[in-house]
């Protein structure tokens, strides 16, 4: 800095020293000085004064007036564009004239600079000039800052927080308030203006977090809770705050924002409800059940006994509500029926859909199998009152499976398995009725799984075998074919009979590659057979038809495609079917033999007069032979009435140009009392067993000889 400009002001020694200090001082000073007279000239000034003001060297002199500094200074336009040189002097005069002693900031050469006037008792005055670029910019800044703040609350959503720890104040911005529909003169700043309204579940968990992030053992704080608003409503929000810390790393402030999350949570509800119920009823689904199960399970292993039961109910016949009425009448029934059972075992217990027609019924606090079974009982007589359903009175039973907790139960889902085993046992005990599960349903159970897994295996393995069984002749003693059966020569239990296994069949859908098979194989061997021991008539083969079998879209196509394959005579082969598949939709069964008829497949009725409606459609369909099932055969010798029965059976087949099959066999009275009757076949052990193709054969070469 270069040295000040005061002139001396005495010649002493003493005077001089003191003149030099006092230049010295000025000199060291960061602000411009400067003197002026009662004249408003010049007189004394440091070279930082001129400096700052950015003036040139040659105004730096004693005695410049001030009115000469000011238009150096307009002239260079730092007091904005537009302004007359004049009209800025003036406001300068203005300004710097005492004894107005305000700050006023001049910005020569974009420099912020803040001077202070001190007026003189001779009429001068003296400036002091402070270069405060830096502050103001740091002004300006924080100025902008608080600006941006404003606005950002404003604008925002979410709702601002601040909280004071050292005054224990809390700041709440409008947008907090107005988020909770809270006017803002009803709200303070105490801390309990928030925490007041905490829901009282949430309290306890939102104090743990924020005092965790205060203690400083999360990186931030963020809480979901439920907070109250006008009239008692609870919003959900999510709070989030940081804390500010001193020197020691203590919370001295901590200020954050609350969003308000009701809709998403609403959302999140809605989302969970519907994971766990029926959308048709609104019950409880099977996962919100099970897991239910499972919460009484444990209530029990802690009390130590047993304690309440499960209970799956299906509905009987309820396809037949949608077949006849639609399936927007069976959804009515559905729900009809989940109301009624959720009214009937009353609060506290559980009500599920598990699916289709298919209930489930969790009864707490039941003391024993007794009282669990006279439950199910009443559930099922309340339950076969009518129902009105779209204006109709509609009655409907259910089949009822239950099972008692035991502490052997580990999973909820054994405890379902059980109750819906004891349904099934129900079912097929004849339908509307409770059963109570007894371990044994679980042993079958488990018995036909490992059916199923072995039949399965069996087909690959080749562990089938077909079986002939001769059907002789009466009236010419010989064999005129043979009735094919098939056997599972199982690896572990033997050679197994089709009682064993066709039903486990057909439910599984294995019947029809079994039936395929059986087809294949019974043709191929009646083709042989027939090469090497030719008759006239060639011998017949029957092959017997389940009813998934028959019910199969392209049956006729494959029959006939089989029998290309084999080389074996469409005449000769005859397909057995019984009463139960004709019936189920007999004008299908009337199309279906048709074209077999058509075809020139036979078609024989087996185990006729032990169904209930065949004679309503004899007449109708196109069977070349009926067969008379054992049971009546088996009692011509000792009952009058089952012979009366063979002799009308026979008597109505030749009325209608059909043959007669007599099945069973057994003794020569009954061949004689067959003969006698006129009836064309027989079959039964009085001529043979079932026998394997080998034994089939050999018979075959011996009858010859007949």
């Amino acid at each position: 800095m270069s040295q000040a400009r005061i002139p001396p002001t005495s010649t002493a020694d003493g005077d001089a020293s003191d003149d030099r200090l006092l230049r010295s001082t000025v000199d060291a000073l960061t602000q411009g000085f400067a003197v002026f007279d009662g004249n408003r000239c010049l007189q004394a000034w440091n070279e930082r004064f001129f400096d700052l003001l950015d003036l040139p060297s040659d105004l730096r002199r004693r005695d410049l007036a001030l009115a000469d500094l000011f238009r150096s200074l307009a002239e260079r336009g730092d007091f904005g564009p537009g302004n007359a040189e004049e009209s800025a002097v003036r406001e300068l005069e203005r300004l710097f004239m005492p004894p107005d002693p305000a700050h006023f900031q001049l910005i020569p050469g974009g420099r912020v600079v803040e001077r202070q006037l001190a007026p003189m008792t001779s009429g001068g005055f003296v400036v002091t000039l402070t270069d405060a670029t830096d502050r103001r910019r740091a002004e300006l800044q924080l100025l902008e800052s608080e600006e941006r703040y404003a606005l950002a609350s404003a604008g925002a959503n979410d709702g601002l927080w601040d909280w004071n720890l050292a005054t224990n104040r809390l700041y709440l911005s409008p947008r907090w308030k107005a988020m909770l529909a809270l006017a803002e003169e009803d709200v303070g700043d105490e801390p309990s203006e928030w925490m007041d309204r905490v829901h009282p579940d949430d309290i306890e968990r939102l104090s743990a977090l924020l005092e965790s992030h205060l203690g400083g053992h999360t990186p931030h704080f963020e809480c979901e809770h439920r907070v109250r608003g006008t009239d008692d409503v609870y919003f959900w929000v999510v709070a989030r705050g940081l804390a500010v810390r001193d020197g020691l790393g203590r919370a001295t402030r901590i200020a954050g924002s609350l969003t308000d999350i009701t809709d998403r949570k609403n959302q999140e509800a809605r989302a969970l409800h519907n994971a766990l119920h029926d959308p048709l009823t609104q019950l409880p689904n099977r996962a919100l059940f099970l897991d239910r199960v499972a919460q009484a399970m444990a209530r029990a292993r802690r009390a130590g006994k047993t304690s309440f039961a499960v209970l799956s109910l299906d509905l009987d016949r309820f396809k037949l509500v949608n077949d006849s009425l639609g399936h927007h009448r069976g959804d009515d029934l559905l729900i009809a029926v989940g109301a009624r059972l959720t009214d009937l075992v009353g609060p506290g217990q559980t009500v599920a859909r598990q699916g289709g027609d298919e209930f489930a019924v969790l009864i707490e606090e039941v003391a024993g199998p007794v009282e669990a079974r006279a439950l199910a009982e009443r559930l099922l007589a309340e339950l076969g009152k009518p129902l009105a359903v779209d204006g109709r009175q509609l009655v409907v039973t259910g089949s009822v499976g239950l099972t008692l907790y035991e502490s052997a139960y580990e999973r909820a889902e054994d405890m379902m398995r059980d109750a819906e085993l004891a349904m099934y046992r129900a079912k097929s005990l004849g339908k509307a009725r409770a059963e109570l599960f007894h371990p044994s349903l679980h042993s079958h159970a488990l018995h036909l799984l490992t059916l199923e897994n072995d039949l399965r295996l069996a087909i690959g393995r080749k562990e089938l075998l077909l079986f002939f069984q001769p059907v002789v002749s009466l009236k010419t003693g010989r064999i005129a074919g043979f009735e094919s059966l098939v056997r599972w020569r199982h690896p572990r239990r033997g050679l197994l009979g089709p009682g064993e296994f066709i039903t486990l069949a057909e439910e599984t859908g294995l019947i029809g590659e079994i039936g395929a098979w059986v087809l294949e194989e019974a043709c191929r061997c009646m083709r042989n057979w027939q090469g090497r021991y030719p008759s006239e008539p060639p011998l017949t083969v029957s092959v017997n038809l389940s009813i998934r079998q028959f019910n199969q879209i392209d049956l006729v196509t494959e029959i006939v495609e089989t029998l290309a394959r084999s080389g074996w005579r469409p005449g000769k082969l005859k397909l057995e079917l019984t009463e139960t598949a004709l019936m189920q939709n007999a004008t299908r069964a009337a199309h279906i033999l048709t074209q077999l008829k058509a075809a020139g497949i036979g078609v024989s009725l087996d185990d006729f007069g032990t169904g209930y409606s065949s004679l309503s459609y004899l007449h109708a369909l196109p069977f070349d032979t009926l067969k008379i099932d054992k049971a009546f055969v088996s009692g011509m010798s000792h009952e009058r009435s089952k012979l009366e029965i063979v002799r009308a059976i026979l008597l109505l087949a030749h009325n209608l140009k059909m043959d007669v099959v007599a099945e069973g066999v057994e003794t020569i009275e009954q061949l004689a009392q067959l003969r006698a009757l006129d009836c064309e076949y027989a079959q039964g052990y009085l001529f043979a067993p079932p026998l394997d193709a080998e034994a089939a054969d050999k018979l075959l070469f011996e009858s010859r000889k007949w």
